[in-house]
């Protein structure tokens, strides 16, 4: 399903690079000479498709800090020859390349469109609760931390989730319950970050950790207690005790894919009975939670007043998702998904999507409506799934394509 690869990287050159560096207005020519860079980065394909070139991702991450080494004149003289000054920089350095990509972190790159079906759809939902931690690292010179846990899983680029912050204590108690969509629970995993909230400046990290998602049996609750590092790299010895975090977790698969996970077949049987059957408050398949998920793939034939950079914005319960805008465009092609983890199937609701245009310079008149669309949700929960076209209310010929499914736990 992938292909990882765990290359060493050595590079060593004879650069003559000058930076301009201006200080109080007074500009400083710096020299940079002999870089060298020693990295063991890990590369993973994946996931890996029948499409030409066979993988959907590029996932770039490091196993180990890197080494950066190089040399420093200011106006004839070695900067690097100042004491401490060498050590300081290339520690500044290594840190700040860590922080960003040491594994798990890393860089995603797409290769292949979403259109083309290689990009994984969600298959079920990971209820986390985050319990409490235990013996933090006081980080605060004059009192205890003010911790917070910060959650997100690997593949994704949606917005981590957050705890709210315990002040001045070391010993926290959250009990705080987040969902997450999981879209491939064997080789996914939950990264776990404890921060001291800070008001200014930087919050500085307590400690991490990772979960993998395999570990997890459908539909049983595993509890956890997390023993938190500095990070997560192959050199662990030297990570000192930070304490420990304890969780909570439940993976449900939709029933569609539980087969996958569980191999054993559900009954379904409710799912093939006549909707006209169901009255409201006895439809045991729409009884329960699930995950409602919005695909918006374009539009057609909008017309602004004023300007053509249309965007489409979707509001279900109070919560709005936008598309990314395009520029001088009567016809965008969007093809964005949004999700929206429910407890109970919205029967008796509607969905809002907007088409809207925004001035992307100065000017009068910065938005403007191109017109919108009331969508009923009932057809979605019964049928499981609508791809439409909607005629756009209060536009002469404009319409928008719309697939709305609906996956129950």
């Amino acid at each position: 399903k992938e292909l990882i690869i765990d290359p060493i990287v050595r590079w060593a050159g004879n650069p003559n690079i000058n930076l301009v560096v201006k200080f109080l207005f007074l500009p400083i020519t710096l020299q940079l000479l002999d870089l060298q860079i020693f990295a063991a980065p890990r590369i993973t394909l994946k996931p890996l498709v029948p499409t030409f070139p066979c993988f959907a991702s590029i996932a770039v991450s490091l196993l180990d800090k890197p080494s950066v080494d190089f040399g420093l004149k200011l106006l004839g003289g070695d900067v690097m020859a100042i004491p401490g000054l060498y050590q300081f920089i290339q520690e500044q350095i290594r840190t700040q390349i860590a922080n960003m990509y040491l594994w798990p972190q890393n860089l995603v790159i797409p290769i292949l469109d979403e259109s083309l079906g290689a990009i994984k759809k969600p298959v079920g939902i990971l209820y986390v609760k985050v319990v409490k931690a235990v013996q933090l690292l006081k980080k605060d010179l004059l009192g205890a931390s003010d911790p917070y846990v910060k959650l997100s899983l690997s593949g994704e680029r949606l917005t981590a989730k957050k705890t709210s912050v315990k002040m001045k204590n070391l010993n926290p108690e959250w009990n705080e319950e987040f969902r997450m969509t999981v879209k491939d629970p064997k080789s996914q995993f939950l990264k776990v970050h404890v921060y001291d909230w800070e008001k200014i400046g930087k919050h500085n990290n307590l400690g991490m950790q990772v979960v993998p998602l395999s570990l997890l049996v459908p539909h049983q609750k595993k509890e956890l207690t997390l023993d938190l590092m500095k990070n997560i790299s192959l050199n662990n010895n030297k990570n000192k005790y930070r304490g420990k975090l304890v969780l909570e977790l439940t993976f449900n698969p939709f029933k569609e894919d539980s087969l996958n996970y569980s191999g054993r077949h559900l009954d379904n049987s409710s799912t093939t009975t006549n909707n006209k059957e169901l009255g409201e408050g006895h439809m045991s398949r729409h009884s329960i939670g699930g995950l409602l998920i919005v695909t918006i793939p374009g539009a057609e034939n909008v017309e602004g007043n004023h300007h053509n950079n249309p965007y489409a914005l979707v509001t279900f319960r109070g919560e709005e998702k936008r598309t990314k805008l395009m520029k001088k465009t009567r016809n965008p092609k969007w093809n964005e998904e949004f999700q929206f983890v429910l407890d109970e199937p919205p029967l008796k609701e509607k969905i809002h999507i907007q088409v809207m245009s925004r001035r992307t310079g100065f000017g009068f008149r910065p938005k403007e409506t191109l017109g919108h669309v009331e969508i009923s949700l009932v057809d979605v929960i019964h049928n499981g799934r609508i791809n439409q076209k909607y005629h756009l209310i209060n536009s002469k010929s404009g319409f928008v394509s719309v697939d709305i499914r609906w996956k129950v736990i």
